[in-house]
Parts: C-alpha cells; structure tokens; sequence
C-alpha cells in the first residue's frame, strides 16, 4: 500500500515527501558509495519524490558511469537521495529510509530487503558477504 512519507536531511534543511510502497521492498547495495555510507534504499518513481524545502541546498555527485546523481545537503552532509533513469525503469529516486522522518521503524523492519552487487555492476544479484552492509 502506498502512503505518503515526510523526511529531511540531519539539519534539516532539505525536507521531501515520497510516496512509498514498502511491501515493493527496499535494497542496500555493496557499490562502493552505498558500502560506504551504508545507504539503504527504497525506490520510487519519478513523481514520487518531491523536495519541499532547501533544494538549493542540495549538492550533485556522479562517479563511474554517472547513471545516479547523488544529491547531498551542503550543509550536514546527509544523502537524503539519488535519482535516476533506465529505459526499463524510467525515471526514479532512490530514497535513504534512515532520512524517512515518521516512517515507523517496525514497518522498515518488516518491509522487504534484497541485497545487490553493484560492487561488479551485478545489482541483479546477491552478494556473497552482505553482513556489512
């Protein structure tokens, strides 16, 4: 069932609201960036996703082959999300659920998780260690 969620980067200055699904599922990944900043995920389409306030204070970041631009607040540094756009998928965002500011936590904890090696640029795939991520 989709519900409308409300989340802000640590500061909060950069506040959006998405409409999730969670029985869709969330993701964490391997990729070096997703490792790193331990980002899970749940993925909304396009529309989904709007910044309400402080979306100039959002900063791009792109590596590899750039297919997601991660988007940081220029002030705490928090990923709120990244976005973006594959011909099966169209446009979408990737959403931080740790920055989902009245999502309860016994729903993330029930809603589904699928790991990825993006790490190979496998993401259909489990990878072998997922105990880190």
């Amino acid at each position: 069932m989709r519900k409308t969620y409300h989340g802000s980067c640590h500061c909060g200055v950069v506040r959006f609201e998405a409409d999730i699904d969670l029985t869709q599922g969330t993701s964490k990944c391997n990729c070096s960036i997703c490792a790193k900043g331990r980002f899970w995920k749940v993925i909304v389409g396009g529309d989904e996703l709007r910044v309400v306030t402080g979306s100039e204070k959002l900063i791009a970041y792109r590596f590899g082959g750039g297919a997601i631009t991660h988007f940081f607040c220029d002030t705490c540094g928090m990923k709120p999300f990244g976005q973006g756009e594959m011909e099966s998928m169209g446009k979408f965002y990737g959403v931080n659920v740790a920055c989902l500011d009245d999502m309860p936590v016994k729903d993330l904890v029930a809603a589904p998780l699928e790991y990825q090696d993006g790490l190979h640029d496998h993401w259909e795939r489990r990878p072998q260690e997922v105990r880190h991520l």
